[in-house]
């Protein structure tokens, strides 16, 4: 066997697919600048360092299960002038997460919390976070299916093994009583172990109704929730609104110079 075929054997059996793919090229590259064996060495771990960050990305950003693709880059800040931008950033940088400290996302619908809060959670699976997705609904669904199936435990050793868990939509739909007791008790058990990102469109006055009318339980849960929290409110109109207006506009444009 010569020394290429041992190589490659090597390679794959030390699971290096990246370094396998890529010696040919960083040999010739090496070779042609005189460079040392460490660098060609360097260059070929720090070229299966790189793909295994990014298959770990890849591999976390999926594993959040968002809807939808949201990033801060795309987000118009000049059209909600009232929301901090540099505050944004800031959390973007997720050190609320190593602190165990929550963020609330408070505005009308269409505002863009859903937007925010997808973006910093994408940002926290490239920083090593481990998130997971859920809309109020959908969180409330789960605690419900788990407990008919009879695997409560696994779900709650899910949640606990995040580092962020997102709860968007809270308080957009009623919740029945047992549907809010599940959310209480899934909030307690993330206070000071997990961090929660909420979005809403309810200011905290109002968080009664969201779980049946229940004070105590809204009450005892804001605690939690508020101990450690970041609030970020966003005022301004409508994204989806204007976006139908803009098109309503441009369309009846478009009709009358055709005609």
């Amino acid at each position: 066997m010569n020394d290429q075929l041992l190589l490659t054997s090597y390679l794959k059996t030390l699971r290096l697919p990246t370094m396998l793919r890529e010696c040919p090229t960083v040999a010739r590259q090496c070779s042609e600048a005189d460079a040392s064996y460490a660098m060609f060495l360097q260059q070929l771990a720090e070229l299966e360092v790189q793909h295994r960050q990014a298959q770990s990305i890849e591999r976390r950003i999926k594993q959040a299960a968002f809807p939808v693709v949201k990033e801060l880059s795309a987000f118009d800040f000049a059209a909600v002038p009232k929301l901090n931008k540099k505050r944004v950033l800031e959390l973007s940088r997720c050190q609320f997460i190593e602190q165990r400290a929550n963020v609330v996302l408070n505005g009308a619908p269409g505002v863009g919390k859903t937007h925010v809060a997808i973006a910093l959670g994408r940002e926290a699976c490239r920083r090593g976070y481990k998130v997971r997705f859920f809309t109020a609904a959908g969180l409330a669904n789960a605690y419900h299916e788990a407990r008919e199936e009879r695997h409560l435990l696994r779900l709650e050793n899910h949640i606990r093994h995040m580092d962020l868990i997102m709860v968007d939509e809270l308080g957009y739909l009623p919740l029945d009583r047992t549907a809010a007791e599940h959310l209480f008790g899934f909030f307690s058990q993330c206070y000071e172990q997990t961090s929660l990102l909420v979005t809403t469109n309810l200011p905290f006055a109002d968080w009664p109704q969201i779980f049946a009318g229940d004070e105590r339980m809204a009450g005892a849960l804001l605690d939690r929730l508020t101990h450690h929290v970041h609030i970020l409110e966003i005022i301004g109109d409508s994204y989806r609104l204007n976006a139908s207006v803009t098109r309503t506009r441009k369309q009846a444009k478009a009709d009358k110079t055709s005609t």
